[in-house]
């Protein structure tokens, strides 16, 4: 009788990802508070987003086109006619108990996003993007107690829901980093982290499969874990998930199957690393959905979606193939540039106005971009503006000043509204190309290092190291001003004749 095989079961993490998006309008969502974050507690409310007993909530135009905008944007079916609702369900920083949002007629649904993983293009499915009202915010770090902060409540908040598309911690982390630079492509988000503009809720399972199994393999229970509000976050919570799911299936493999288990909604505990049990996931009649009856359903004519769709620009996965086709600059160069709107648009500024592409390509990430992140601060915002930034590649271009020398002339620019060959004729940094001019100090140098000279001439293991010498000085008396080049084929011609 022959041994039974053994199997090992196999197992793909499958995952989908709401992600909660603040919109950045002047005001709230159904009323007009300021939408602003960092005010002292309390001091952007009134009656309506307060939940007070008869007011009336009024929609936020600007608010349902950055919507759409998005919907757009992630190649979505945008909706006609859609409505909104009442979510209902008790929370301390709920004032109404309810949420107004949408339930059964999003705004847009059944898109996707393409993204780049391994070299591949991966197509992440959306089911929905629906618009509601962000809910206020409770305050734990206070000595005796908790306090409520309603300043966020009646923000409007845009909730972008995947498909379980994703099946690995690279694939999440590709789409939540698209994810965020999309919205801030559009303008519809600042999508800063630490203001919570931008919170994650992963929705997590396992495909357990084996050959042996004459089912085909099943999943495990899924859990979505609430409320990430960093990268950090996101990407531990989904390595320890799939790393817990597939202990807790090894233990009870059994009973531990989404038809045997229902879901649960867990915690992330930024200090022990872990998720935690909250309680099991609400369905949705649970939240009493009804149709809200203080608002009208939105109708969007063929005219409005028009004047929105002009509103989308070029977007970043395109921005960056044209930037390596137009420009021949190189992937990484490129991803760089168009990782945010502002910085792209600042380059293709500067080449308009003048600025060879590598050139300009090249001096904003050793120097823009350096600078900006010392200052706190973006590239456009350093006081260099494209159009000066262009004059200082010409200069580099033409052999005018040397690549140190830029340097030096791009942190002068900040302090100063002159002309970039002003400031170089100010600081002595305007490189001198002459010839005739630099046969002098080369000869100089030449007379007063003759050991220098014989070790160039004669070759060898030293020639190259002699000869770097040679130029060393002469840039060193010319006190910088030396064109290298220049220099190096007078040394040349000078010593090997």
């Amino acid at each position: 009788m022959s041994p039974q095989k053994s199997h090992t079961p196999q197992y793909r993490p499958t995952v989908g990802l709401e992600i909660h998006v603040e919109l950045a309008t002047a005001s709230k969502m159904f009323c007009a508070c300021t939408n602003k974050f960092g005010d002292p507690p309390n001091t952007n409310v009134c009656p309506v987003c307060l939940g007070m007993p008869g007011v009336l909530p009024v929609m936020n135009r600007k608010a349902y086109e950055f919507a759409v905008r998005v919907g757009l944007a992630l190649n979505c079916n945008i909706a006609t006619y859609t409505k909104w609702d009442r979510k209902g369900y008790y929370y301390p920083d709920l004032p109404k108990n309810y949420q107004i949002s949408q339930y059964d007629l999003p705004l847009s649904s059944n898109g996707y996003i393409d993204l780049p993983v391994d070299s591949q293009v991966k197509r992440v499915g959306i089911t929905r993007a629906h618009l509601e009202e962000d809910a206020g915010k409770n305050v734990h770090d206070l000595p005796d107690c908790t306090g409520v902060d309603l300043n966020r409540a009646g923000v409007p908040l845009l909730e972008i829901v995947s498909e379980p598309d994703m099946n690995s911690p690279q694939e999440v982390m590709v789409y939540a980093r698209a994810m965020r630079q999309l919205v801030r492509y559009l303008g519809v988000s600042e999508a800063n982290m630490q203001h919570g503009h931008m919170r994650f809720e992963p929705n997590i399972s396992l495909w357990i499969f084996d050959e042996a199994e004459t089912d085909g393999g099943h999943y495990t229970p899924i859990v979505e874990v609430k409320n990430l509000n960093s990268f950090r976050a996101l990407e531990k919570t989904v390595v320890f998930e799939i790393e817990r799911q597939i202990n807790e299936w090894q233990a009870d493999s059994q009973n531990y199957r989404m038809d045997k288990m229902s879901k649960q909604n867990r915690g992330w505990d930024d200090v022990k690393e872990i998720t935690v049990f909250q309680r099991h996931k609400e369905e949705a009649q649970e939240y009493r959905y009804f149709p809200e009856p203080d608002l009208l359903p939105v109708e969007i004519d063929e005219a409005w979606l028009k004047q929105i769709r002009s509103q989308v620009p070029e977007l970043p996965a395109a921005r960056l193939e044209r930037f390596q086709k137009e420009f021949g600059l190189e992937a990484k160069l490129a991803n760089l540039l168009t990782s945010e709107k502002s910085i792209a648009d600042y380059f293709e500024q500067a080449v308009r106005a003048g600025a060879s592409a590598k050139r300009a390509a090249n001096m904003i990430q050793s120097q823009g971009l350096r600078l900006a992140n010392e200052r706190g601060t973006d590239v456009g915002s350093l006081g260099v503006w494209p159009e000066r930034l262009a004059q200082l590649c010409k200069l580099a271009d033409a052999d005018k000043v040397s690549a140190t020398a830029t340097v030096a002339i791009f942190e002068a620019m900040m302090e100063s509204e002159d002309s970039a060959e002003k400031i170089a004729q100010d600081k002595n940094l305007m490189q001198v190309s002459d010839a005739s001019e630099l046969e002098s100090v080369v000869q100089q140098v030449l007379t007063e290092n003759t050991k220098a000279v014989e070790d160039y001439r004669a070759g060898g293991k030293k020639s190259k190291k002699a000869r770097g010498f040679l130029l060393g000085q002469v840039m060193q008396k010319s006190k910088g001003q030396a064109n290298p080049k220049v220099a190096g084929e007078i040394i040349d011609k000078k010593v090997l004749g």
